[in-house]
């Protein structure tokens, strides 16, 4: 008798602490909107920013097929992509961005491939102002030409002479679409495309080098071997601008380097510009 009175009195008080336990729950919920109501109210600026950390909360609480439905739909990609920016990086280093605003003063200017894989920002985790970054196919820096090629030439001029950076990095990488076009050109110059092989081309020199020194190697170690080469060329080509071969052999308030960054393995190589090979290797 007394283990059924227990018993019955276990399962009330259970029923009870269930019924307690939500309306806690459905009275915090109300508080919880009834203060941001009332914050919204005395502060009206406030409500952009919370209609975007409320839009990331709806998201989240969603689940995975809510999120696929957002990031299927490019607009919503873009703006929960801002709205994660705003409130996990723009809000937390607001003092950053205010120092920016005066002007930049980067060390690095980076030539690193579009490849969408390859983000050097995100690789090197360079921070907003540390380095100024040009993007293209395969990383390539042609030679000093004033009629061809005259936006990487901008770049690396408005780099050097008006923001004075002291390093410049070229980084090539795994797997990289750009260089195997180039290691496909066939030898009868032959085009199969509008832009891209006469780009790819800037760094011939590198194809004929592996093709000579490695022709024993297989086609995708060929073109490991020549996302290294293509890079020493471009760092090659780079002292065909007057003003960075002043700054590296006259002066010397410039360095250029070599990196190569593998996302199959997670390793990055990193070299001096007369060694051309490997001076540091972290994986």
């Amino acid at each position: 008798m007394a283990g059924k009175f227990m018993k019955c009195m276990c399962m009330k008080i259970c029923c009870i602490g269930d019924h307690v336990t939500q309306e806690m729950k459905k009275d915090t919920y109300e508080e919880a909107i009834e203060g941001l109501e009332k914050l919204l109210s005395e502060k009206d600026e406030l409500k952009s920013i919370a209609a975007a950390k409320v839009r990331r909360l709806t998201a989240e609480l969603a689940g995975p097929a809510e999120i696929g439905a957002v990031e299927s739909d490019p607009v919503k990609r873009i703006q929960t992509g801002f709205d994660h920016f705003k409130k996990e990086k723009y809000e937390k280093q607001i003092a950053l961005y205010w120092k920016l605003a005066q002007g930049q003063t980067p060390k690095f200017l980076v030539f690193a491939c579009s490849d969408s894989r390859v983000c050097p920002s995100h690789v090197l985790n360079f921070q907003p102002g540390e380095a100024f970054v040009v993007r293209n196919v395969a990383n390539m820096v042609p030679s000093f030409d004033q009629k061809k090629y005259s936006g990487v030439g901008a770049a690396i001029e408005f780099a050097l002479l008006e923001l004075k950076v002291e390093n410049i990095l070229v980084i090539g990488h795994s797997c990289c679409a750009g260089i195997r076009n180039l290691m496909s050109v066939p030898d009868d110059s032959a085009t199969r495309s509008d832009f891209i092989e006469g780009w790819v081309s800037i760094c011939k020199a590198a194809k004929a080098t592996v093709q000579k020194q490695s022709s024993h190697l297989s086609f995708d170690d060929q073109c490991t071997q020549l996302e290294k080469e293509a890079v020493n060329i471009s760092l090659a080509n780079l002292l065909s601008y007057p003003f960075v071969n002043e700054a590296v052999v006259t002066k010397k308030t410039l360095l250029l380097k070599g990196a190569h960054y593998d996302f199959v393995k997670g390793s990055f190589e990193l070299w001096d510009l007369n060694s051309k090979t490997s001076s540091f290797l972290w994986n």
